[in-house]
C-alpha cells in the first residue's frame, strides 16, 4: 500500500513531521529502540498486534526517512538489527513529552510506565544531543 501523505503548501513543520511519523506504528516502533537495538522477531513480539507485512513497511520507512539505521551481519542465519539514529534519537524528548501529556490528561487509566530513556544521561546521546544543538546555533 503507497504511503499516504497531508499535502503541506506551506511546508509546516509539524504537518511535516506528521507525515514521516504520524501512524499508529512508527512512534510505538521508535519508543521500543530507544533503549537498544532490536531484531525483526523481537519488534513483532513486542507489538503483536501488528502483521509481519506492515512491520515490514513501517521499518522500510522509518529507514528510507533516516530514522532507523538497520545493520545487517554475515552470520548463519543471517541476523539484521534495528537502531535509532541521530534524527530520531532527537524525537524520544518529544515522544516522553506526549506520553506525560497521557498521564495528566487522563489520570484514571492505569497506564504503564514509560521507559523511553533520558537521553542525557546517556553519555554518547549527550554527545549527540549536543552536537545537533551546537550545528542549529
Amino acid at each position: 500500500m503507497a504511503r499516504k501523505y497531508i499535502e503541506n503548501p506551506n511546508a509546516c513543520t509539524l504537518v511535516h513531521t506528521m507525515n514521516i511519523i504520524g501512524n499508529k506504528w512508527k512512534p510505538i516502533i521508535i519508543y521500543l529502540l530507544s533503549n537498544g537495538s532490536l531484531r525483526f522477531g523481537r519488534l513483532n513480539a513486542l507489538i503483536p498486534t501488528i502483521s509481519k507485512k506492515v512491520l515490514t513497511n513501517q521499518l522500510k520507512e522509518l529507514e528510507n526517512d533516516g530514522l532507523l539505521f538497520r545493520e545487517s551481519f554475515a552470520e548463519i542465519p543471517p541476523r539484521v538489527e534495528y537502531s535509532l539514529t541521530e534524527k530520531s534519537i532527537g524525537l524520544l524528548p518529544a515522544l516522553k513529552k506526549l506520553s506525560e501529556w497521557a498521564n495528566k490528561a487522563y489520570p484514571k487509566i492505569n497506564f504503564e510506565e514509560c521507559k523511553i530513556i533520558d537521553i542525557h544521561k546517556i553519555p554518547a546521546y549527550e554527545d549527540l544531543y549536543n552536537e545537533e544543538r551546537k550545528a542549529r546555533e
